[in-house]
């Protein structure tokens, strides 16, 4: 990731899963609702994509519901959108919710790779890259509650990538 010594500079990150419509999508409204309450910090560029995503597709019902419930965040108008060339080539971090995703990626944009991890294994610098722990199981098609335990377990993740990138 590049270094930012000036309050103009920006990064771009990209948080990915499959469809774009559960996890990444709760990821990238946790994030920014994170980021709106702090000052001096770098200016941070987030979204969301999907690998396999349906551009315009709403995010689903229980994600909107498991954000609005746990933090009052609103993604009600997120759209999926698919992960493009130019949005990798255009990011300094790419965070996806599982080893697949990463490992698609990283071979889709190879020179990319120092800058793709699993939003665990980055947030968790000790754990095991290629172990399962290191994912953020898919909710899809799950009861409300997995969405809502989802949505906690990012909650957390983004506490901790916060952290990392010295905003606190």
């Amino acid at each position: 990731m590049k270094e930012s010594n000036s309050l103009t500079d920006s990064i771009k990150i990209i948080f990915v899963c499959t469809g774009n419509t559960c996890r990444s999508c709760m990821a990238e409204g946790l994030m920014k609702e994170a980021l709106k309450d702090l000052q001096n910090s770098r200016r941070i560029i987030t979204v969301s994509r999907g690998i396999n995503a349906f551009d315009g597709e709403p995010a689903s019902g229980h994600s909107i519901k498991a954000l609005k419930n746990l933090c009052n965040i609103d993604i009600s108008s997120h759209k999926a959108k698919m992960l493009s060339n130019m949005d990798a080539e255009q990011a300094d971090l790419i965070l996806t919710m599982t080893r697949q995703h990463r490992d698609i990626i990283k071979r889709l944009w190879p020179q990319k790779k120092t800058q793709i991890f699993t939003l665990k294994e980055y947030v968790y610098p000790d754990l095991n890259p290629d172990g399962s722990v290191a994912d953020i199981s898919d909710p899809y098609g799950m009861p409300y509650g997995v969405y809502e335990a989802c949505a906690k377990e990012l909650q957390e993740c983004i506490k901790l990538l916060l952290n990392k990138l010295s905003f606190f």
